[in-house]
């Protein structure tokens, strides 16, 4: 092999070498969870608990995603909202309010309707 051909594949095995060490944490990023980093996860009922204890109510959906907990909910001013939340803290990460489903907006005129007039 002439001093050419081994120079120009050290080059290459090099770059190879180089591209893995910058690619390698990528996708280590998008790499499914260990058995150990999940165990570690709260479970839905802690999530559920903690939810409620931070003052959200009708949590009626909680899926397991895989980078944390998505969460449907009624937040403290009665918005409905969906919750990304920390899998291992159990705080919430992200809150988008969703727009008041029909069937909430006919409960709460109900109640409203069925409140006693207040006398003056």
């Amino acid at each position: 092999m002439n001093a050419k051909t081994l120079l120009s594949a050290l080059a290459i095995a090099t770059g190879l070498v180089a591209g893995g060490v910058l690619v390698a944490p990528a996708i280590a990023q998008n790499a499914p969870l260990t058995a150990e980093a999940n165990s570690k996860w709260l479970s839905i009922p802690q999530i559920h608990d903690k939810l409620e204890a931070a003052g959200y109510g009708n949590i009626d959906e909680i899926e397991r995603e895989r980078d944390g907990y998505e969460v449907k909910a009624t937040d403290r001013e009665g918005q409905r909202v969906e919750l990304e939340v920390d899998p291992l803290t159990g705080g919430v990460t992200k809150t988008v309010v969703k727009r008041e489903r029909k069937s909430d907006r006919a409960d709460r005129d109900a109640r409203r309707d069925a409140a006693p007039a207040s006398s003056n």
